[in-house]
């Protein structure tokens, strides 16, 4: 549950993107993640508006008074059918944790998918997020054996995928 009405969120702005990109690499750094085959080495990370300003794509940033805390974006999976979209770098910083924003967030984000036209959800994650993998499980994401499309994200080897009707 969201405590206060200080926590929004809102599809990105542009002035989003330094503050944004601060946030995301410190929780990637936080979790551990490895700096190569994931996230953290997409060339984006800096311009995030400017990545998700194009059609059946959108992301969304948490705020507290205005300042950035995480987000989370959907678009088309690269290199698969055009009715699969990616749920992608959902991060939060840990102040925003524990207050059902993450939940709030993947049904912003998988509206939005459905809006689109998107069918399936498809998403990559790492081991040790584990209440990453519980909070997937519990919005309808179960596990795959293989991964789908072209992320570039080879050091992620969880792979979750969520029909959506």
């Amino acid at each position: 549950m969201i405590v206060s009405f200080d926590w929004k969120i809102r599809e990105i702005k542009a002035s989003d993107n330094p503050s944004l990109a601060i946030v995301l690499r410190a929780v990637l750094l936080e979790m551990g993640v490895p700096k190569v085959g994931t996230a953290y080495a997409d060339p984006e990370l800096d311009t995030m508006f400017e990545a998700y300003d194009v059609s059946r794509s959108a992301y969304f940033v948490v705020t507290y008074k205005e300042q950035v805390m995480g987000g989370a974006g959907i678009a088309p999976l690269v290199n698969e059918a055009a009715t699969i979209c990616e749920l992608q770098k959902m991060y939060f910083s840990p102040k925003s944790r524990g207050l059902g924003l993450g939940k709030k967030m993947i049904q912003i984000c998988l509206n939005f998918a459905k809006n689109n036209g998107f069918t399936q959800c498809y998403l990559e994650t790492m081991p040790n997020m584990k209440q990453a993998q519980r909070l997937y499980q519990q919005t309808g994401f179960h596990y795959i054996e293989t991964p789908m499309g072209n992320t570039g994200h080879f050091s992620c080897p969880i792979w979750m995928i969520k029909p959506l009707n």
